[in-house]
């Protein structure tokens, strides 16, 4: 149940954001919603790299607290929002993932 919802709130739910809220460029929006999930690369920093009790919000350094901070100030400008908003829902599917491994870990 937690990978289905995992991979949906990652790829389904962004692209349904972009088709109701950016309809008009929404297949531009999903993509950069996509390219967003390169937040991950920065759990190639951390030994070791997969930890399935691992929460990645607050642990890895851009899902650290300051970078989400960061990412809710990048919504109040109209050139980085769209990027601001795929941020916001990686980090929002990561914290959920960690309530499922405070139950299971």
């Amino acid at each position: 149940m937690q990978q289905v919802l995992h991979y949906f709130l990652h790829f389904i739910f962004p692209s349904l954001v972009a088709f109701f809220f950016f309809r008009t460029e929404w297949l531009k929006i999903y993509l950069i919603f996509l390219l967003t999930m390169l937040v991950d690369l920065d759990h190639l920093l951390a030994s070791p790299i997969f930890d399935s009790c691992r929460c990645s919000v607050g642990f890895h350094p851009l899902h650290s607290y300051a970078a989400i901070a960061v990412y809710v100030v990048l919504l109040y400008w109209p050139v980085t929002r769209i990027v601001a908003i795929g941020l916001l829902m990686h980090m929002a599917t990561d914290q959920i993932d960690c309530f499922f491994n405070a139950l299971k870990c």
